[in-house]
Protein backbone atom coordinates (compact mmCIF):
# COMPACT_ATOMS: atom_id res chain seq x y z
CA UNK A 1 0.00 0.00 0.00
CA UNK A 2 1.36 3.18 -0.91
CA UNK A 3 1.71 6.03 1.65
CA UNK A 4 -1.47 7.78 2.97
CA UNK A 5 -1.67 11.83 3.51
CA UNK A 6 -4.18 12.27 6.18
CA UNK A 7 -5.17 16.16 6.43
CA UNK A 8 -7.51 17.55 8.88
CA UNK A 9 -8.51 21.04 10.72
CA UNK A 10 -9.24 21.07 14.41
CA UNK A 11 -10.20 23.34 16.88
CA UNK A 12 -10.63 21.53 20.09
CA UNK A 13 -8.63 18.37 19.23
CA UNK A 14 -11.44 16.20 18.59
CA UNK A 15 -10.42 16.06 15.06
CA UNK A 16 -7.05 15.53 15.54
CA UNK A 17 -7.50 12.68 17.79
CA UNK A 18 -9.57 10.82 15.41
CA UNK A 19 -6.91 11.47 12.34
CA UNK A 20 -4.31 10.39 15.28
CA UNK A 21 -6.82 7.11 15.89
CA UNK A 22 -7.15 6.43 12.08
CA UNK A 23 -3.40 6.80 11.33
CA UNK A 24 -2.73 4.06 14.34
CA UNK A 25 -5.38 2.28 12.87
CA UNK A 26 -3.93 2.34 9.28
CA UNK A 27 -0.26 1.80 10.82
CA UNK A 28 1.70 4.65 11.36
CA UNK A 29 4.36 4.01 8.65
CA UNK A 30 1.51 4.10 6.31
CA UNK A 31 0.26 7.65 7.14
CA UNK A 32 1.62 11.29 7.49
CA UNK A 33 -0.50 13.39 9.52
CA UNK A 34 -1.31 17.04 7.97
CA UNK A 35 -2.64 19.83 10.27
CA UNK A 36 -4.18 21.94 7.56
CA UNK A 37 -3.44 25.19 9.68
CA UNK A 38 0.63 23.90 7.97
CA UNK A 39 -0.24 23.20 4.62
CA UNK A 40 -1.68 24.02 1.33
CA UNK A 41 -4.22 22.15 -0.86
CA UNK A 42 -1.05 21.36 -3.01
CA UNK A 43 -0.05 19.00 -0.48
CA UNK A 44 -2.31 16.39 -1.55
CA UNK A 45 -0.67 15.94 -4.82
CA UNK A 46 2.04 14.20 -3.28
CA UNK A 47 -0.23 11.20 -2.14
CA UNK A 48 -2.40 8.75 -4.24
CA UNK A 49 -4.64 8.11 -1.42
CA UNK A 50 -5.87 11.01 0.80
CA UNK A 51 -8.16 11.34 3.73
CA UNK A 52 -9.71 13.82 4.90
CA UNK A 53 -11.31 15.13 8.17
CA UNK A 54 -13.68 18.06 9.57
CA UNK A 55 -15.37 19.01 11.51
CA UNK A 56 -18.52 21.07 10.97
CA UNK A 57 -18.95 24.34 13.12
CA UNK A 58 -22.26 26.75 13.45
CA UNK A 59 -24.88 26.01 11.30
CA UNK A 60 -23.33 23.73 8.66
CA UNK A 61 -19.80 25.62 8.11
CA UNK A 62 -16.81 24.73 7.68
CA UNK A 63 -14.04 24.49 10.48
CA UNK A 64 -11.55 27.91 10.28
CA UNK A 65 -8.93 26.08 8.91
CA UNK A 66 -10.57 24.86 5.98
CA UNK A 67 -12.44 27.88 5.04
CA UNK A 68 -8.85 28.57 4.30
CA UNK A 69 -7.51 25.47 2.79
CA UNK A 70 -10.83 24.53 0.74
CA UNK A 71 -10.50 26.89 -1.84
CA UNK A 72 -6.85 26.00 -2.90
CA UNK A 73 -8.88 22.55 -4.43
CA UNK A 74 -9.83 24.46 -7.40
CA UNK A 75 -6.13 24.12 -8.59
CA UNK A 76 -6.13 20.60 -8.24
CA UNK A 77 -6.90 17.95 -10.41
CA UNK A 78 -7.27 14.87 -8.48
CA UNK A 79 -8.00 12.50 -10.98
CA UNK A 80 -6.91 9.08 -9.88
CA UNK A 81 -6.30 10.32 -6.30
CA UNK A 82 -7.93 7.73 -3.72
CA UNK A 83 -10.17 9.76 -0.67
CA UNK A 84 -11.80 8.92 2.18
CA UNK A 85 -13.78 11.28 4.21
CA UNK A 86 -14.34 11.15 8.29
CA UNK A 87 -16.46 13.92 10.01
CA UNK A 88 -17.10 15.07 13.56
CA UNK A 89 -20.78 16.80 14.28
CA UNK A 90 -22.71 17.37 16.89
CA UNK A 91 -25.92 15.12 16.02
CA UNK A 92 -28.39 16.68 18.85
CA UNK A 93 -27.66 20.46 19.06
CA UNK A 94 -27.02 20.79 15.35
CA UNK A 95 -29.51 17.64 13.88
CA UNK A 96 -30.15 19.70 10.74
CA UNK A 97 -26.45 20.11 9.05
CA UNK A 98 -25.52 17.56 10.53
CA UNK A 99 -21.53 16.67 9.27
CA UNK A 100 -22.90 19.38 6.30
CA UNK A 101 -18.43 20.32 6.69
CA UNK A 102 -18.23 16.87 5.22
CA UNK A 103 -20.59 16.79 2.62
CA UNK A 104 -18.91 20.50 1.27
CA UNK A 105 -15.44 18.97 1.41
CA UNK A 106 -16.63 15.75 -0.60
CA UNK A 107 -18.41 17.65 -2.92
CA UNK A 108 -15.32 19.93 -3.90
CA UNK A 109 -13.01 16.74 -4.34
CA UNK A 110 -16.19 14.50 -6.68
CA UNK A 111 -15.69 18.01 -8.55
CA UNK A 112 -11.87 17.57 -8.83
CA UNK A 113 -11.89 14.50 -10.12
CA UNK A 114 -11.10 12.48 -7.08
CA UNK A 115 -12.46 9.08 -6.52
CA UNK A 116 -13.92 8.83 -3.28
CA UNK A 117 -14.31 5.52 -0.35
CA UNK A 118 -15.73 4.67 2.93
CA UNK A 119 -18.98 5.88 2.51
CA UNK A 120 -20.77 4.98 6.17
CA UNK A 121 -23.88 3.60 7.35
CA UNK A 122 -26.51 6.51 8.09
CA UNK A 123 -28.35 4.24 10.52
CA UNK A 124 -27.41 4.90 14.32
CA UNK A 125 -27.78 8.34 14.07
CA UNK A 126 -30.35 10.80 15.43
CA UNK A 127 -30.72 13.35 12.34
CA UNK A 128 -32.92 15.22 10.50
CA UNK A 129 -30.65 16.34 7.51
CA UNK A 130 -27.07 16.13 6.01
CA UNK A 131 -25.30 17.07 2.62
CA UNK A 132 -23.36 14.42 3.90
CA UNK A 133 -25.75 11.88 3.17
CA UNK A 134 -25.76 10.44 -0.54
CA UNK A 135 -28.08 7.77 -1.31
CA UNK A 136 -28.54 6.97 2.49
CA UNK A 137 -25.05 6.89 3.29
CA UNK A 138 -22.58 9.08 4.26
CA UNK A 139 -20.30 10.01 2.19
CA UNK A 140 -17.33 9.15 5.03
CA UNK A 141 -17.22 8.04 8.87
CA UNK A 142 -19.93 10.09 10.79
CA UNK A 143 -18.33 10.90 14.24
CA UNK A 144 -19.83 12.51 16.93
CA UNK A 145 -17.37 13.20 19.99
CA UNK A 146 -20.70 15.57 21.63
CA UNK A 147 -22.75 12.71 22.09
CA UNK A 148 -21.52 9.63 21.03
CA UNK A 149 -17.80 9.65 21.77
CA UNK A 150 -17.94 5.90 23.28
CA UNK A 151 -18.82 4.89 19.80
CA UNK A 152 -15.74 6.29 18.16
CA UNK A 153 -13.11 3.59 18.64
CA UNK A 154 -15.26 0.88 17.59
CA UNK A 155 -16.53 3.02 14.40
CA UNK A 156 -12.90 4.09 13.81
CA UNK A 157 -11.73 0.26 13.57
CA UNK A 158 -15.10 -0.52 11.23
CA UNK A 159 -14.16 2.11 8.95
CA UNK A 160 -10.44 1.69 8.46
CA UNK A 161 -11.42 -1.85 8.52
CA UNK A 162 -13.66 -1.44 5.53
CA UNK A 163 -11.57 1.10 3.23
CA UNK A 164 -8.19 -0.74 3.48
CA UNK A 165 -8.91 -2.98 0.53
CA UNK A 166 -9.78 -0.11 -1.17
CA UNK A 167 -6.60 2.08 -0.97
CA UNK A 168 -3.76 1.81 -3.33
Amino acid sequence: MKTIGLFYGSETGNTENAASMIAAQLGEGNVVLHNISECDAQSLLSYDNIILGASTWGFGELQSDWENFLPGFDELDLTGKTVAFFGLGDQVNYADVFLDAMGTIYEKVVERGGQPIGAWPADGYDFSASTAVVDGYFVGLALDADNQDDMTPDRIGSWVAGIQGQLQ
